[in-house]
This record gives structure tokens, C-alpha cells and sequence, in this order.
């Protein structure tokens, strides 16, 4: 049976890699649900364009355990996901093995938690040096464990024939 994903989109997501995720779970029957770290559903993308979600991070509270994996999609508002890494739902996912899925900055911001230790890691060359649990590549994309990993958004095509697998089983 396929597993459940948290998509956990900042506001302004990045839309190209948030369709990614989205289209590829849709296409394949995995069930999804989409947070906005945000205080409303209304969000947007990075170029502009409206989006309203399922629902509000701070919803996923106590919900966790509904969930096989999260996605992280990274935007331009990593700031405001920063002030969210320590919340216990992204805790309690990393640390109870679940899939962890994301682009650029989202490897740092895994590792902002602590659950990164000894796990090799494709993050955004800007963001590598924050890196300091798990072990950053310059690869484009790295699938290590429970970590799916891509370098930017344009990369997210070379892990996500693995992230299905994953999500399948």
C-alpha cells in the first residue's frame, strides 16, 4: 500500500519544485496532503502565482503519526521554515525513520533538527557550508537511508525514480 506524504510548502514556495512533488505523487496514487508554513493557506509561489493549500502547519500538531514521509519544498522564505525546524512534528519524522524528501536549502534545514547525523546530503552549493551533522555532496542528488535528497529544484528528477519506490512499498 502506498504511503502517506506532509508536503510542507514555505511561503513563496518554489513552484517548480513543488508541481514536481505534487504531479509525480498525483500520477502515481500517492496520497498527499499540503501544509503551509504560514499562518493561512493562501500562498504563493516565488513568481507570483496564487495557491491555496489543504491546510496550516500548525494543523500537522499532533498528526504526525498519519504520515509515512515529508517533503520539504523549499522557496524563498527559508527563513521562515528556520523558525519552524525545531517544531516537534519535523523532529518526531526524522527521528521515528520516516521519509524525509526535499530540494536546496532543505538538507540545512534537516540538519537544523539533528537528524542529519553521518547522512550524506545534496543541498544547495550556497547553503552546503551550514551543514554541520550530516555530510553535504556536491552531488545533484543523494538517496541515503531515509533521506532523499536534491541540490535544487531542477535536480529533484534524479531522485524521485527512487522517492516513488520508496513510497510505493
Amino acid at each position: 500500500m502506498a504511503k502517506k506524504v506532509a508536503v510542507l510548502a514555505v511561503n513563496p514556495v518554489n513552484g517548480f519544485g513543488l508541481f514536481q512533488y505534487l504531479e509525480s505523487f498525483f500520477e502515481n496514487g500517492i496520497t498527499y496532503k499540503v501544509y503551509a508554513v504560514a499562518d493561512s493557506k493562501e500562498i504563493k509561489t516565488n513568481s507570483g502565482i496564487a495557491l491555496t493549500v489543504d491546510d496550516v502547519i500548525a494543523n500537522l500538531k499532533g498528526h504526525e503519526d498519519e504520515y509515512d514521509a515529508m517533503v520539504f519544498a523549499c522557496g524563498d522564505a527559508v527563513p521562515v521554515f528556520q523558525q519552524n525546524a525545531s517544531k516537534q512534528y519535523n523532529i518526531d519524522f526524522g527521528e521515528k525513520g520516516k521519509i524525509m524528501i526535499g530540494h536546496c536549502a532543505a538538507a540545512m534545514l534537516f540538519d537544523f533538527t539533528g537528524i542529519t547525523e553521518g547522512k550524506k546530503l545534496a543541498v544547495h552549493p550556497l547553503a552546503k557550508p551550514a551543514i554541520s551533522k550530516g555530510q553535504a555532496t556536491d552531488e545533484d542528488s543523494v538517496v541515503d537511508g531515509n533521506f532523499f535528497t536534491a541540490k535544487e529544484e531542477h535536480y529533484i528528477c534524479t531522485m524521485m525514480p527512487q522517492v516513488l519506490e520508496a513510497l510505493k512499498k
